[in-house]
């Protein structure tokens, strides 16, 4: 099996075209206080469903020392209080943001929440002025994700086939 991973970017804030949730309840907020516990429980919540494989077998420590570093961010999207989604944002030393995780919750997926949540992380990203904002996806994401980067202004740049990667199966 094969999967295609899709790099994304977008140069200019005013590249953007955003969309808006018009339920008050769903919110979402930045997480100010780190607690990678938060992180670890939202990586697999959220990516388990879709392979996201890389940090599946991480210790504790290691969770620790990547949510508590001072160029991750972490938001978080509630539904009525409910967990629905989140994103992380990452900067790095070239000026630029990734989205380094965006996704919802199973509940949550078909409520015309994605495009909102990608309008918070990308105007997040802005915020702080960077170089460009980028992304990567695969074919393993869901159907709508590659759909909802375009619509959001994000441009591809890149794309690569990598065979043989981890299934949602071998992570549940």
């Amino acid at each position: 099996m094969s999967v295609t991973v899709t790099y994304l970017e977008m140069l200019s804030a005013s590249d953007l075209r955003p969309k808006y949730s018009e339920d008050p309840a769903f919110r979402i907020a930045e997480a100010l206080i780190k607690q990678w516990q938060v992180n670890k429980f939202l990586y697999s919540f959220i990516g388990g469903p879709w392979a996201w494989w890389e940090k599946a077998s991480w210790s504790d420590e290691q969770w620790r020392v990547y949510a508590e570093d001072g160029r991750l961010r972490t938001w978080l999207a509630t539904f009525d209080g409910s967990p629905a989604g989140y994103f992380e944002l990452r900067w790095d030393e070239a000026g630029a943001v990734e989205i380094n995780y965006l996704g919802l919750a199973q509940a949550f997926l078909g409520r015309g929440l994605g495009g909102p949540l990608l309008t918070a992380a990308l105007k997040a990203a802005w915020a702080a002025k960077p170089k460009r904002v980028w992304v990567h996806t695969c074919t393993l994401d869901h159907a709508r994700a590659l759909p909802n980067y375009l619509a959001r202004g994000m441009k591809i740049y890149r794309t690569e086939l990598q065979d043989n990667p981890p299934t949602p199966q071998q992570y549940a």
